[in-house]
């Protein structure tokens, strides 16, 4: 009965501190934001390095993460605008000139990451910067 009696009573103590914690199950390539948030108590082992909702705000996800969880830096990446095997748009841009041309992406880059791309037209690979959705940059030597 005392062993009994002490399981309640080590159920009913809030232990831990409380963190920031996902509400939802997020999938891996998901963007997160403020509202994706709730704060629950959890053991300060479990929640050492997570991040707020404020620094993890607008970052995508590099994993499947639970709903209760935190979210650690190794969560998430910043969001990738290229993804390996998709078509892009390769921009050469000089002032007011832009000439473009169509592309496949040979790797994920998120906003200003160097990227390799395969142009299309020419069947030749170039070194370019994420630059939007779908584009990738090259610099004039």
């Amino acid at each position: 009965m005392l062993g009994a009696l002490l399981v309640l009573a080590v159920a009913a103590a809030p232990a831990g501190e409380t963190t920031p914690v996902l509400a939802r199950t997020v999938e891996r390539g998901e963007v997160l934001s403020r509202t994706d948030f709730e704060t629950a108590r959890i053991a300060p082992a479990v929640a050492r390095g997570a991040l707020g909702p404020a620094e993890a705000a607008g970052q995508e996800t590099t994993r499947r993460i639970l709903a209760g969880t935190p979210v650690r830096a190794a969560d998430v990446a910043v969001p990738r605008l290229v993804r390996r095997g998709e078509n892009v748009t390769i921009a050469v841009v000089s002032g007011a000139m832009r000439i473009t041309s169509p592309g496949r992406a040979l790797a994920d880059a998120g906003k200003g990451e160097p990227v390799r791309v395969l142009n299309l037209a020419t069947s030749r690979t170039l070194e370019g910067v994420a630059a939007a959705t779908g584009e990738v940059r090259i610099a004039i030597q």
